[in-house]
């Protein structure tokens, strides 16, 4: 039994050998904790502010995309059917608006009066836009492409603007090429 007892500690148990091992504090003091807190305040309010500037360009340029595959679609269509095309924007697809941010309608044919007939198919219904606002020279409430692919008359400039300022220019020439370029804000 004496033997026992110079093996162990009190408190120990059956005769085995405890040692205590020293571990450093776990957690963090509040200090720490506010500095870290503090910090990721300072960079969630950077960083916020640029994430909605790039969301808003992003926006613009892909509406800016959105409207000019539209038009290129339908000068292709036009000049590959040797038919007319008309693109207009919708809510109903059949009257056309000028509203530029409703869904836009290709269809074949002319809409005449900005009012698709029953004889004329719809070949494509792009999304509505998600913008505040998207104007066409005059308010025109429709482009017509004739099988030439030659939109004369319905040449002009969209105005694309998004939030926070963000703004592009799609510049539509009388032989129906489409370029962009940066908006003079809204």
């Amino acid at each position: 039994m004496h033997d026992l007892c110079q093996h162990t500690r009190p408190g120990a148990r059956y005769g085995r050998i405890t040692h205590r091992i020293d571990h450093p504090p776990w957690g963090f003091t509040l200090i720490e904790l506010l500095i870290v807190i503090a910090v990721a305040v300072l960079m969630t309010t950077w960083a916020v502010p640029s994430l909605q500037a790039f969301t808003a360009r992003h926006q613009v340029a892909a509406e800016g995309l959105r409207i000019k595959s539209a038009l290129a679609q339908a000068k292709s269509t036009a000049v590959t059917r040797r038919t007319t095309i008309t693109v207009c924007p919708t809510h109903d697809q059949k009257i056309c608006l000028d509203d530029w941010t409703a869904p836009l309608m290709i269809i074949e044919g002319r809409a005449d009066g900005g009012i698709r007939s029953a004889d004329e198919p719809i070949l494509r219904v792009l999304a509505a836009s998600e913008l505040e606002s998207i104007t066409f020279r005059n308010d025109y409430r429709f482009i017509r492409f004739p099988a030439t692919g030659w939109p004369r008359g319905y040449n002009g400039t969209f105005n694309v603007c998004g939030r926070h300022g963000q703004a592009v220019q799609l510049v539509m020439s009388n032989m129906g090429r489409i370029r962009i370029e940066a908006g003079n804000g809204c």
